[in-house]
């Protein structure tokens, strides 16, 4: 005796795949994680498409999330200077709250200054790599600025290259997801530095070198195919954090500002990412 398996008309199947397919879609939208961020926005890093945002285009103050165009501009514009001396000055050194802890006799390039600016948010060295690179301060932000055009970040200004609040330097949740992206995305190196849990900062004049951790809690936390980029906080900006990850091919970045639970949020952000990768949703 034969079982004879049950026929499904073709319109019938149909139906039973969209509606297999709905209930799957349904599954991702109802699992939106929400967020008490000012302001929010994770894209894809290979094909440019957002994937979650709330107030995405709102301006807001970066505080040292500034620092992920800072490096970009230097890999960009100053990439034939990097291994060169890095010239800091009174004001670079003494440049606070967060700091390298430079002085003007230390010798240093400038590329151990940009993982320094990265990795323990030095204010002082991100003060310096701009007085070489652009002669100043002003000069500098005016790279930052064209360079930020170069991204497609069109809502945003700096006039500074360490984020500490000021009148005219602002960005946006979404202008920031972006060049985060286009830095991953274009840069080897910048790769390298925003995932550098420690490292040894090396003196050019053979100076036993300083070793120093990251600030990012994110990149520390143990989160699967974290890629790290780059924490802020100002009284102004409140916590902001600008995290990436990669699984299964796929980079993602969300930046989150004036986020008072950001370490739990960005993961739980990513993850629903991820999701509506895996589901085509």
């Amino acid at each position: 005796m034969f079982l004879q398996r049950k026929y499904i008309a073709p319109k019938r199947m149909v139906a039973v795949l969209f509606a297999a397919m709905v209930m799957m879609i349904s599954a991702v939208q109802a699992a939106v994680p929400g967020t008490g961020a000012e302001a929010a926005c994770m894209i894809d890093v290979n094909t440019g498409k957002i994937l979650y945002q709330v107030n995405p285009s709102k301006w807001v103050h970066p505080a040292s999330t500034t620092k992920i165009v800072t490096l970009i501009t230097a890999l960009d514009q100053g990439r034939d200077k990097l291994d060169q001396p890095l010239q800091i000055s009174w004001d670079a050194a003494n440049t606070e709250p967060s700091s390298l802890g430079i002085s003007p006799s230390d010798q240093i390039s400038i590329r151990e200054a940009l993982k320094g600016m990265m990795v323990v948010s030095g204010n002082d060295a991100a003060v310096a790599v701009a007085e070489t690179l652009g002669g100043s301060v002003y000069g500098y932000s005016v790279m930052m600025n064209n360079e930020a055009v170069k991204m497609g970040a069109t809502h945003s200004h700096f006039v500074n290259p360490n984020g500490l609040t000021a009148a005219h330097h602002h960005t946006t949740a979404v202008d920031m997801a972006r060049m985060a992206a286009y830095g991953l995305k274009n840069y080897p190196e910048f790769r390298s530095i925003v995932s550098m849990q420690s490292y040894d900062v090396k003196y050019l004049d053979g100076r036993t070198p300083k070793h120093v951790t990251t600030t990012n809690h994110f990149l520390t936390s143990g989160y699967a195919g974290a890629n790290g980029v780059k924490t802020g906080f100002t009284n102004a900006a409140g916590e902001c954090l600008v995290a990436s990850a990669t699984r299964n091919g796929h980079t993602l970045v969300v930046a989150l500002f004036n986020d008072d639970n950001r370490w739990e949020d960005a993961p739980a952000i990513l993850d629903y990412g991820f999701r509506r990768l895996q589901t085509g949703a």
